[in-house]
């Protein structure tokens, strides 16, 4: 991807986690002068970040530099720590849990989009196909597991207890009645399990970049209505009034980045403004 710098996550996790989460960040980072540096997951935040850096951000004197990160801890991490100003990867219910179990203070900014959640497979063409004892991947950590298996109550596959939320498990499902057995794997690792699981419940980024086309090749697809998991840009609370932050945002949230996202990916990712 032109103009973006690709990250190895694990390095940089561990050596933020080991300096601690309040340490000082670089000077561009201080310095509202200085290039806005963005993490972000490679489709589509990066590549709707990059589309911004190519042909709107100079004319609305912003300097942006991308950062590809393909997990779902270090963007925060690196945006605590200032290693970054800023992300662009994640939904409410998500950074709620991370800041609650990393004690981040990380906050949203502005909406840009939506990613569906979906169910594929390479077995079978309908929910309704799977067998008795086939087994479904889930992502492991513990929002997108709760809204995988919300995906699947919502589809009548399974059904939930009452009253359930954004931490549910397996053990929290009510009703069974296919047998159905749930792997939990890493979000980034669904879209290769594919060929060893029945199905498995991929995050629409991850979807995305194996090539599966959410609107067509999902056999349920997340309703956009109503839908808490919009993704967002994101800073270190204390930073939502940096200028270039507030020049990305509206960016972000123009007319051509709008037209960008409906013809780029075609119903796969929705625009939420």
């Amino acid at each position: 991807m032109r103009n973006t710098t690709k990250t190895v996550t694990t390095v940089l996790a561990a050596g933020a986690l080991a300096l601690g989460l309040a340490a000082c960040g670089p000077d561009s980072a201080k310095s509202a002068s200085g290039p806005l540096v963005v993490a972000a997951s490679p489709v589509p935040h990066a590549e709707i970040l990059t589309y911004v850096k190519d042909h709107l951000a100079d004319k609305a004197g912003l300097k942006l530099e991308v950062k590809e990160f393909t997990d779902y801890n270090t963007p925060n991490i690196a945006t605590q720590d200032g290693s970054v100003d800023a992300n662009y990867f994640q939904n409410q219910p998500f950074l709620d849990d991370f800041n609650k179990k990393k004690g981040t203070d990380i906050v949203p900014v502005v909406t840009v989009h939506l990613e569906p959640l979906g169910l594929y497979s390479h077995k079978v063409k309908k929910a309704d196909d799977l067998k008795k004892g086939a087994t479904v991947a889930v992502p492991s950590d513990t929002v997108n597991e709760a809204r995988a298996l919300k995906l699947l109550a919502a589809n009548k596959v399974i059904k939930l207890k009452d009253g359930v939320g954004n931490e549910a498990t397996p053990k929290d499902i009510a009703a069974n009645p296919k047998n159905l057995k749930f792997k939990e794997l890493e979000a980034a690792q669904l879209p290769r399990s594919l060929d060893d699981v029945d199905a498995a419940v991929i995050n629409g980024n991850y979807a995305i970049e194996a090539d599966l086309k959410p609107a067509k090749d999902a056999l349920v697809l997340e309703s956009p209505t109503n839908n808490p998991y919009g993704n967002f840009l994101a800073v270190k609370k204390g930073n939502e009034d940096d200028p270039r932050v507030k020049k990305l945002a509206k960016l972000l949230t123009s007319p051509q980045v709008k037209k960008f996202i409906k013809d780029k990916y075609d119903g796969s990712v929705l625009a939420s403004f």
